[in-house]
């Protein structure tokens, strides 16, 4: 399957929380859209050490090199970067309900939307406590610490 001519994805560290809401260390959201498909969007916030605030950084953008020039697993090859990451969050299971507990024990949160796939873990306002009925296999613990890898990846642009 090809890789989406429009995407976003939404990643989260520090998802759970309790009494009070969860404390996110960063946040990273990429898209590529349909208008300027050759290129990445990232936007990115993270909190430093002892602060109380996340810090946003100034936009950037990964051009999107012609794929038929690089190899599948070449890791500039954001189009196969992304089939693969579709191809992973296809075959996890999300907790249920929706924000009762980080079945991959990460603390991280991912949000993922294409034509193809429509994917989240960890709730609208991350995970407060409660249990699952839904838990994570190692396997699938390990598909989703490579959903981080390839998204992490794309953020810091290789």
């Amino acid at each position: 399957m090809p890789a989406p001519s429009e995407f976003f994805v939404r990643l989260q560290n520090g998802i759970v929380g309790g009494f009070a809401p969860p404390t996110p260390s960063e946040i990273h959201q990429l898209s590529r859209s349909s208008d300027n498909p050759s290129n990445l969007l990232i936007q990115s916030s993270v909190r430093p050490s002892g602060k109380p605030d996340l810090l946003e950084r100034a936009p950037a953008s990964l051009s999107i090199p012609e794929i038929s020039t690089l190899a599948a697993d070449d890791p500039k090859n954001v189009d196969s970067r992304i089939t693969e990451l579709e191809g992973i969050l296809k075959q996890l299971p999300a907790e249920s309900p929706p924000g009762s507990e980080d079945i991959y024990g990460m603390n991280i949160g991912i949000m993922y939307g294409s034509a193809n796939v429509e994917w989240s873990n960890g709730g609208p306002a991350g995970c407060g406590g409660g249990r699952s009925t839904v838990h994570a296999t190692e396997e699938q613990k390990n598909q989703f610490k490579r959903a981080v890898e390839i998204i992490k990846g794309l953020t810091e642009g290789n």
